[in-house]
């Protein structure tokens, strides 16, 4: 199966998770696409200044591995940065936050994957 950049879903949100400015997803795969194993697989740009908001994430962990720019995460109330070609992993159970510190636009590969597909 194809699926070309045009047939691609891009759609912006603003405020994500009472976050700054707006986030824009290119999504790869969708739920629907995912045979019940997670529901995002995306390359996402954030621009300067913007930000996810501190979420949990219950029966499902999240990915971010950065394509170029820096991140500022909120780990559990632990910063870190992260820049191009760092990961970071937020398992079930666990919060996170997501900012772009940095002059330039934050690109980045988003992956949410369900704890145990099979109870989905």
């Amino acid at each position: 199966m194809l699926k070309t950049a045009g047939q691609q879903i891009v759609r912006v949100q603003e405020h994500l998770r009472g976050g700054e400015g707006a986030v824009t997803f290119h999504e790869f795969l969708g739920k629907e696409d995912s045979y019940g194993s997670g529901r995002l697989f995306s390359r996402s740009t954030l621009p300067a200044g913007a930000s996810i908001g501190a979420h949990v994430h219950e029966g499902e962990f999240e990915v971010y591995y950065v394509l170029s720019g820096e991140a500022e995460i909120d780990d559990n109330g632990t910063p870190i940065r992260l820049k191009a070609g760092d990961t970071h992993l937020c398992p079930s159970g666990q919060s996170h936050a997501l900012k772009n510190p940095g002059p330039e636009d934050l690109e980045l590969i988003m992956l949410i994957l369900f704890e145990n597909p099979a109870h989905q």
